[in-house]
C-alpha cells in the first residue's frame, strides 16, 4: 500500500523585538521649547493645569530648556487632545504623540 506523505511544515520565524505595537502604546502631550514664555511661567502653567509639584513642575520646566521638550502627560488621546488644547490656551507650543 502506497501511503501519502505527510505535508511538510515550515517554523514561523517571528521578529525578535522589544517594541510595544502602536495600537498599545499610550498618547502623550509634549510641550516645545519656545523664546518668549519665562521659565517661572511655564512651571506655574504646569502646576496649575496637572497639579504638579512645584519640583517636578521645574523639573519638566528645565527638561524643555535644556533638551528642548518634555513629556508632561501620557494617556488616552482624546484626553491628551484636551491637554494639548489647555496648554496652547496659555500660549504653549504643544503637540500629541504616540509615546
Amino acid at each position: 500500500m502506497g501511503g501519502m506523505a505527510a505535508p511538510q511544515v515550515a517554523p514561523v520565524e517571528t521578529p525578535d523585538t522589544d517594541e510595544v505595537p502602536a495600537a498599545d502604546r499610550p498618547w502623550v502631550t509634549i510641550v516645545w521649547d519656545d523664546p518668549v514664555n519665562l521659565m517661572t511661567y511655564v512651571t506655574w502653567v504646569f502646576q496649575k493645569l496637572f497639579g504638579y509639584s512645584r519640583e517636578k513642575a521645574e523639573q519638566l520646566m528645565l527638561d524643555v530648556h535644556h533638551k528642548g521638550r518634555a513629556v508632561v502627560s501620557s494617556g488616552a488621546r482624546e484626553r491628551m487632545e484636551h491637554d494639548a488644547s489647555q496648554l496652547h490656551a496659555y500660549g504653549l507650543w504643544a503637540t500629541v504623540d504616540r509615546s
